[in-house]
């Protein structure tokens, strides 16, 4: 029997109910299979971390994370720590310790859920985005000089690199190789910025000649909002970078019904380090506590784990949970309209896992 570590790290607010709600998913897939099971070990970084130590996660932490096979991550953010700090101290600290330079996110409509698109047809938005996940608009490059005073000057630099261009890209048109449609779109802002991104337009083309059988078109980023809007089903696979991906991740969260069902996969395709799994969603401290929060987010977090530890029935089994409980109106959380709890859903979807468990055990 193959034992997977994994290590969760809740972070802040609602991170510490959906990822124990994740865990124990997790752990009713493997209850019901003899091919794996999971070794968890909890991190208790964050904003309380923080509190104590004046850090959100210790220097060593990466060492610590090293020997796993991935990670399960809640959220980063405390409203009595500036943003940059939670950011930069504990996720990018790991993604980009440990070179997660593709963020990928699947977004599709689910099961039973009420999207705001109304003249979309639920197989018309099914998406996965690609972000580039290690440099560009968040490459940590500027600073501040002056401060307080009338001169004062502060500069962000986006830091685009061939190396780090072309890697996305090869990764985003292998993914879209392998998807039904076989196609990408490349979303840059090369009119406006017309260094780094002309550069991205152009190593765009010399690696399409690789993939002849993908079909890709190009968009500017501010156009990709109105077609994800008007025309979604003429988007299948898009890779955009670091800002431009984050920001058009959570439109299609919020086109498919809520920031709460959606998963995100930090990757490292080369698997020199563990991966990093995580739902989209804040840390909610409005909500946090009141067993509100939505944990689908972080069950097809789940989900792309299983797949990327190559648990590919356990994986079918879960998806067809989430699909199975989303379908019910009685099971929709208050970001989806109803009035179900964080424990309710995740019964149903342990509930459900026990009832198909022989499926569980179907091979890879």
């Amino acid at each position: 029997m193959k034992t997977w570590r994994i290590a969760t790290i809740p972070g802040d607010g609602i991170g510490k109910e959906v990822v124990p709600a994740g865990q124990r998913v997790l752990e009713a897939l493997a209850q019901r299979s003899d091919a794996f099971a999971f070794e968890f070990e909890n991190f208790d970084w964050g904003g309380d971390y923080y509190r104590q130590r004046g850090v959100m996660m210790p220097a060593d932490g990466l060492d610590a994370l090293r020997n796993k096979d991935a990670i399960l991550f809640g959220s980063a953010g405390d409203p009595h720590i500036a943003d940059h700090i939670t950011l930069w101290g504990l996720r990018l600290k790991i993604c980009q310790g440990f070179d997660q330079y593709a963020n990928v996110r699947p977004t599709r409509i689910l099961p039973g859920i009420d999207a705001p698109l109304k003249r979309c047809a639920p197989a018309d938005l099914d998406w996965v985005i690609v972000r580039e996940n290690s440099e560009g608009e968040y490459s940590g490059v500027g600073g501040r000089a002056h401060q307080g005073h009338p001169i004062e000057v502060a500069t962000d630099v986006s830091m685009m690199t061939r190396a780090g261009v072309e890697r996305i890209l090869r990764f985003a048109f292998r993914l879209a190789q392998s998807r039904p449609r076989k196609h990408l779109t490349v979303i840059t802002k090369s009119n406006a910025q017309r260094h780094a991104m002309v550069m991205w337009d152009e190593i765009a083309v010399q690696i399409s000649k690789e993939f002849p059988d993908v079909s890709w078109d190009k968009e500017l980023v501010d156009a990709a909002t109105a077609r994800m809007v008007n025309r979604p089903a003429s988007l299948d696979t898009i890779v955009a970078t670091n800002l431009h991906a984050d920001i058009l991740s959570d439109l299609a969260a919020a086109l498919a019904g809520s920031l709460g069902i959606a998963p995100t996969a930090n990757l490292d395709p080369e698997r020199r380090y563990p991966s990093m799994f995580e739902p989209i969603h804040g840390s909610a401290f409005d909500i946090m506590g009141k067993g509100l929060a939505n944990p689908i987010g972080t069950f097809w977090s789940a989900v792309m784990l299983l797949e990327h530890l190559g648990e590919n029935a356990a994986a079918r089994v879960l998806m067809a949970a989430i699909e199975h409980v989303t379908a019910n109106p009685a099971l929709h959380t208050r970001d989806l309209g109803g009035s179900a709890t964080t424990a309710q859903v995740t019964d149903a979807v342990c509930s459900y896992v026990a009832q198909h468990a022989a499926l569980v055990q179907q091979a890879a």
